[in-house]
Parts: C-alpha cells; sequence; structure tokens
C-alpha cells in the first residue's frame, strides 16, 4: 500500500514528539487521527499542517479511560476503513520528588496514561488490524531513554517506560501471527516544551546540576516515518535516537 492510502492514529499529538511524528507522517500522505486532551493544541497541529490539514481526525480523548479509548478508535475506522499505524507517544510524569513523598494518586496518574493507555490503544488497534484486509499493520511505542536508566526522583515515569519495553515485546511476540509488526523508539533530549528546563540545568545522578545538549525534534519524526514506512516483513524493534552528547552513555 502507499502511504496516500494509509491511515495513522498518533497519540499525544498536540505538543512535541507526537506533533512532531503526525506532521512527517501527514507529509508522506498518511491520513492521521490526531490524539490528545486538548482539542486547542490538536487544531494547532491541523493548522502548521497546511494542505495536509484535510487529511486530520481530530479526536480529543483521555486514554486512561477504556471508553474514551474504545470511542476514538471507532470514529478513525468508521471514517477511513482502516488502521495501518499506532504510534504510542502520549505521555506524563510526576513531581520530580523523593519516590517516599509521592501520593498514590500521582503514581496511578502517570501509570494510568503510561502504561495502561498504551495497553488500551494497542487492544483497539490491534482489534481493527487483525481483522481487516489487507491484513496487519505497525505499532511503534514511545519508550524514552527512561526506559533503559533512569533520571533523579523519577520512578512512575522510569518504572512504566521498563513496563514499556515488556509490552512491546509482548505485542511483537503475540501479534506477529497477525502481520502485526511492534517495535519501540527510545528518545533522549529531544527540543520539546518538557526539556526547555535542560537549558538552565537539570538534576544529575551524582547531585550536581548540569545544562544538558538537545536535538531537534524533528529528528525524531523523521525518524517514526522511516519505521513506519518498512514492509510488515520487516521491522525496527529497538530504536535509541539522542542528542549525541547527553548524559547517557558511560558514565555522563
Amino acid at each position: 500500500m502507499s502511504s496516500q492510502s494509509k491511515v495513522a492514529i498518533v497519540t499525544g499529538a498536540g505538543t512535541g514528539i507526537g506533533k512532531s511524528a503526525a506532521l512527517a507522517l501527514l507529509g508522506d500522505g498518511y491520513r492521521v487521527g490526531l490524539v490528545g486532551r486538548r482539542r486547542e493544541l490538536l487544531d494547532k497541529t491541523v493548522q502548521d499542517a497546511g494542505l495536509a490539514a484535510a487529511n486530520t481526525l481530530v479526536l480529543p480523548a483521555d486514554i486512561g479511560k477504556p471508553e474514551s479509548v474504545k470511542a476514538l478508535f471507532a470514529k478513525v475506522h468508521d471514517a477511513w476503513g482502516r488502521l495501518d499505524l499506532l504510534f504510542n507517544n502520549a505521555g506524563a510524569g510526576a513531581p520530580a520528588i523523593p519516590m517516599e513523598d509521592l501520593s498514590f494518586e500521582q503514581w496511578k496518574a502517570v501509570v494510568d496514561v503510561n502504561l495502561s493507555g498504551m495497553f488500551l490503544c494497542s487492544q483497539e488497534a490491534i482489534r481493527i488490524m487483525k481483522s481487516q484486509d489487507p491484513r496487519g499493520g505497525r505499532i511503534i511505542n514511545n519508550g524514552s531513554i527512561s526506559a533503559h536508566a533512569p533520571r533523579p526522583n523519577s520512578a512512575p515515569y522510569t518504572a512504566t517506560k521498563h513496563a514499556v519495553t515488556g509490552l512491546t515485546k509482548c505485542i511483537s511476540l503475540d501479534c506477529r501471527k497477525y502481520d502485526i509488526a511492534c517495535g519501540q523508539i527510545d528518545i533522549g533530549n529531544a527540543a520539546t516544551e518538557m526539556t526547555e528546563r535542560m537549558k538552565n540545568g537539570v538534576a544529575q545522578a551524582n547531585g550536581s546540576v548540569a545544562i544538558e545538549p538537545r536535538m531537534d525534534v524533528a529528528h525524531v519524526g523523521s525518524a517514526i516515518l522511516y519505521m513506519a514506512k518498512l514492509p510488515l516483513d520487516a521491522n525496527v524493534q529497538f530504536m535509541t535516537i539522542m542528542a549525541t552528547k547527553m548524559p547517557f552513555v558511560g558514565r555522563g
């Protein structure tokens, strides 16, 4: 199938990495369902898509709620008749405070989005992809560098991102019989609103505070597009894309 006939859903499409991925897919001819909590941010993504805006569907939703997830996938299927790509990107974090000071509500809010939301979206995607003709599709999960190593005071975010890796492997294994490929992209220090604080310095593992290099978020969009355009008999199981000089490899 050509990109012009393919359908994608991107969660967290109103800002940052999700927006970059959505614009890259739209630029290649995909029809894209834009999912996020805030309609005004999704509308801005549509505006920035230019002529490709006609190939968008704005889907405000809370992916931590099963009924909300079912409804958004049904809308995409009703509008376009199939689903070829799901980019599970939506994510949330908790305050950077000691683990013992976190409330259960703060912990659960991160788990609901980063893990349960990804599970719910994947379920609905699989149900569509296994039943459509041509059969199959691709799921890409946003893992983050935190799927490998934590930052200080990041237990909820890091725990869920480690769990994403397990979910990625299970989807990849259990769904290949349906011609569904699943991979994970781990991103480090893309220049988004979330990483603005890095320009002024962020806490390091040794207790110091350091300014960290960032990279253009458009590179992430290009990486997602590369993964998405592979034929279904090929898969990027794991990709790490990061600012070259960020403190990750080695000891900082």
